[in-house]
């Protein structure tokens, strides 16, 4: 089993030394991984090391025992802390607690307490390290799991059982291919003499099976679930004539490989997976007309009822999938969405009026983004945009399909270029304000997000990610760089660059100082290290 790893911080070195003499690290499980002198730098190299377990001093320069217990409970909080110290004071231990620290040692340290300390903390990271595993073999069983609970939410999705704004969280979960768009729903009933045979699940088994082996529509997301005494077969179309085919193709192979005759019932395209349900109760329906129209045939609702599911305006579902899509989705998203839309055109034949209104929704709708997100309409339409698209500038529905998709992704592309002009600009003016402040020495994140209306984890987030350095080593580089100024170029006492630069204490500048050049400031002075 891989031994915890330790960090042992102290200014003492003598201390130190003593403490990794006198334990036998590997004999209790553990390696001694990093020692450090003061809190600044033990902070550094948690980063690095990330401990399991870290023995600190209270009283140490720059950065005492407590402080540093309480930035590593934000950084590494399963890290277990033990603080000891020359101080036999109730404020210290109370504090100590507050910080959740797990020991609180008094020096001189008896090096048997030490190590009962470290066994009781071993036997702390050993369970939590089987609860770690446990949850490992959870998931596990988990991922054994998951056709069955596909299959189930497909079930449900056809029941409408699921919540819209929960599908694609579900779907995500169980690693599967749910995609937006158009979807029907087919519904294979097994027929013949022996009618008891179709509530035969091996038999419905191997229907599915076939199904998935047979089933072929190219560029189409097909998924496949017992449903009630039937195999349902769902696709991603809105091709009724393809889809149509694609299950008479199957039902004549079935009746070849299997030797079963095959009713298939197809329902009417609909809008996406929250609405299988309405072509599942389409293709049920179908089935029923089995009684007047034969079985072992494929049998299409449109053909059978007049469809009155097909919607020309924009709800307001519509309009949050193209919102969702604009600002949230790639352009292959929006694209989809878009020509969803737009093919209710193609499917319904309505008259100019009413594809007009159409026009205008959509363009609401795109004309509400840009303002939302503080993006110019005319960089989006032209110039002269008078909030209206007149029809008769288009001579198809592929023409008008276009120009949908076309604008809709001008939106998208506007709207990502002002959330990235503002991240830049978040950023810049947070280095302003360094160069500016440098000589504040409470100057630091939160402080400065005081001054930009924004969260600290925010904006050290954003500064990382465009500068390529952390906010903190940004205001070191700073204060150095004109530390390093004064020392050439003026006679300036040490302490007075320290003041001068952000650091209240001249010893801590000198350390940081070293760290940065190489040399002390005094050496830097006379030459060295330039």
């Amino acid at each position: 089993m891989d031994r915890y790893r330790v960090m042992l911080v102290d200014d003492e070195e003598e201390i130190r030394a003593g403490i990794s003499r006198k334990i036998d690290w590997e004999s209790l499980g553990f390696d001694l991984a990093a020692e450090a002198e003061n809190g600044e730098e033990a902070l550094e190299l948690a980063e690095q090391i990330r401990p399991d377990v870290v023995l600190t001093d209270i009283k140490m320069p720059f950065m005492d025992g407590l402080e540093l217990c309480r930035r590593l409970r934000q950084s590494l909080p399963a890290a277990r802390t033990v603080v000891f110290s020359g101080f036999d004071e109730f404020e210290y231990a109370r504090q100590a607690v507050s910080m959740g620290v797990s020991e609180y040692i008094m020096k001189p340290i008896n090096a048997p307490e030490l190590r009962q300390v470290l066994l009781r903390l071993k036997e702390q990271l050993d369970e939590q390290r089987l609860r770690r595993r446990d949850m490992e073999s959870l998931r596990r069983r988990y991922e054994e799991s998951l056709p069955v609970l596909r299959e189930l939410l497909f079930t449900r999705l056809l029941e409408g059982q699921v919540p819209r704004d929960q599908i694609q969280d579900r779907a995500a979960r169980y690693e599967m291919e749910l995609p937006s768009g158009p979807w029907m729903a087919a519904l294979f009933q097994v027929d013949g003499p022996d009618m008891a045979s179709r509530r035969d699940e091996l038999l419905l088994l191997s229907v599915q099976a076939f199904l998935k082996k047979h089933a072929a529509l190219e560029g189409c997301c097909v998924q496949t679930a017992l449903y009630n005494d039937q195999v349902a077969l769902l696709a991603q179309t809105d091709e009724v004539y393809r889809m149509l085919s694609e299950m008479e193709r199957l039902r004549v192979l079935a009746q070849s490989y299997l030797g079963l005759e095959l009713t298939v019932g197809v329902g009417a395209p609909c809008a996406g997976p929250e609405e299988l349900r309405l072509s599942a109760e389409g293709a049920c329906s179908a089935l029923d007309y089995r009684v007047l129209m034969g079985i072992g045939r494929v049998l299409y609702i449109g053909d059978l009822e007049p469809d009155t599911s097909l919607r020309l305006s924009l709800d307001e579902d519509d309009q949050r999938r193209v919102t969702a899509a604009v600002k949230l989705g790639d352009a292959h998203q929006v694209e989809e969405v878009v020509r969803e839309l737009v093919g209710r055109l193609r499917r319904t034949g309505l008259d100019l009026a009413q594809c007009s209104l159409f026009l205008l929704e959509f363009t609401t709708v795109l004309v509400r983004l840009a303002r939302a997100g503080s993006v110019e309409v005319e960089a989006v339409f032209g110039p002269g945009f008078t909030g209206a698209v007149p029809l008769s500038q288009f001579h198809s529905v592929e023409e008008l399909e276009q120009w949908c998709v076309q604008h809709s992704l001008q939106v998208q592309q506007l709207l990502g270029r002002q959330r990235s002009d503002s991240t830049s600009r978040t950023v810049e003016r947070a280095m302003e304000l360094v160069r500016r402040d440098y000589a504040d020495e409470t100057l630091s994140v939160e402080s400065l997000c005081g001054k930009l209306h924004l969260s600290p984890a925010y904006v050290s987030t954003l500064f990382k990610r465009e500068t390529g350095t952390s906010f903190t080593n940004y205001v070191t580089q700073v204060r150095m760089e004109h530390a390093a100024r004064l020392l050439r170029d003026t006679d300036e006492k040490t302490y007075r660059v320290a003041q001068a630069t952000g650091y209240a204490d001249p010893n801590y500048f000198s350390y940081v100082f070293k760290r940065h050049f190489g040399v002390t400031p005094s050496k830097y002075r006379a030459g060295e290290g330039r």
